[in-house]
């Protein structure tokens, strides 16, 4: 008893099989591309942060900045998750004053 027919499956995925290379390579590109753009920019980059941070970061701006990480971070948290923004408030909302007591004093000893 046969329920489907087998030479449509077998083209179906190596169909799949080349879309998946496609993207998988098109990652891979865009991921050189990044890390390339990353080792360009890299000299001006630490030029910029030696004279940003040079006098180090005081509590405030520390602040400021755990702040931005803090919001950035549970984003990418809660749209991980699947759930959403809305579907784990109650978890995320202590998780982010973790997060930013966290970030605020690593950030402001270490900098």
């Amino acid at each position: 008893m046969r329920l489907g027919n087998r030479g449509s499956d077998g083209r179906d995925s190596r169909i799949a099989l080349r879309i998946l290379f496609g993207v998988s390579g098109l990652v891979a590109l865009l991921v050189a591309l990044i890390v390339l753009a990353g080792a360009i920019a890299l000299p001006g980059l630490s030029e910029w942060v030696a004279v940003t941070f040079d006098t180090g970061v005081g509590l405030k701006s520390a602040a400021v900045i755990a702040a931005i990480i803090s919001v950035t971070v549970m984003i990418v948290f809660a749209l991980a998750a699947g759930e959403g923004l809305i579907g784990e408030i109650q978890f995320m909302i202590p998780g982010f004053f973790l997060f930013f007591v966290f970030f605020w004093l690593m950030i402001a000893w270490v900098f």
